[in-house]
């Protein structure tokens, strides 16, 4: 049993190399029952600024595993900071027991920092990097990696600007500009439903609701979506090339 959570594909591909079936978590997260029992369990998710996206943390605090293997594979661009060792402490203050986490550096995505053209050029091995988690998950390896200091002082950084600087993350800076046509899919792609179609043109709803995964500008077709702080390049878009549209849809429409 595997759950997972993705914006532009890179963590429902890693899913898939794991578990043929992999299940979406903005589709099943405001289920009544999420009670889950398998003889090994495990979530792919992206890291955000060193930290889960809320969708994933509050899901993770919600339900109850019942495994003997849970293991975690996290998606990053960058730097994973501290992730691991972040994300198994925190699980560890409500009862979650994590036996092993890896990360696998992909194609960072995060639109303000990032020029997807240049972020699709460089090979960052994944393919070797999968190879390896799956040959741990298999064998059952139990690690948590733990952070360096300056892993452990980047997270702390980025936490303090995202405090000092909500609209970074709350979805503030995302633009709707006049190239819209109305398509619909950033609605569709949006793992919250923050977004909506009126009068032919897409609205976002409130701004608190954003997980600022950036599956809205990444996949409109017409580049109509951007940032009005910054946008290192408003006409290159990132989606990973393994995963099909369809897929993402169905993962994150909430309608």
């Amino acid at each position: 049993m595997l759950f997972y959570f993705t914006a532009t594909g890179n963590s429902l591909f890693v899913a898939k190399q794991f578990e043929e079936n992999p299940i979406s978590i903005p589709q099943i997260i405001n289920n009544l029952n999420l009670d889950f029992e398998d003889e090994k369990i495990g979530v792919v998710l992206p890291v955000y600024g060193g930290e889960p996206p809320k969708i994933v943390l509050n899901f993770l605090k919600k339900a109850t595993f019942k495994t003997d293997y849970f293991y975690v594979i996290l998606t990053y661009g960058k730097d994973d900071s501290d992730a691991p060792e972040y994300l198994a402490n925190l699980c560890k203050e409500f009862g979650l027991h994590i036996d092993y986490i890896q990360s696998i550096l992909m194609v960072d995505n995060y639109l303000p920092s990032f020029n997807m053209l240049e972020e699709k050029a460089i090979d960052k091995k994944i393919d070797e990097q999968l190879k390896a988690a799956l040959k741990d998950v298999k064998e059952r390896k139990k690690e948590i990696p733990e952070a360096s200091q300056e892993g452990r002082d980047f997270h702390a950084r980025a936490a303090k600007i995202f405090a000092d600087n909500p609209s970074i993350i709350n979805g503030e800076q995302i633009t709707i500009t006049k190239k819209c046509v109305g398509c619909g899919i950033c609605a569709r792609v949006c793992p919250v439903g923050n977004i909506y179609i009126e009068d032919g043109v897409a609205k976002r709803r409130k701004k608190e609701t954003c997980e600022f995964c950036l599956a809205c500008a990444h996949h409109c077709p017409n580049i109509a979506i951007t940032l009005s702080i910054n946008d290192k390049n408003p006409n290159a878009r990132y989606i990973n090339e393994n995963v099909k549209l369809a897929e993402i849809i169905k993962a994150n429409n909430q309608k």
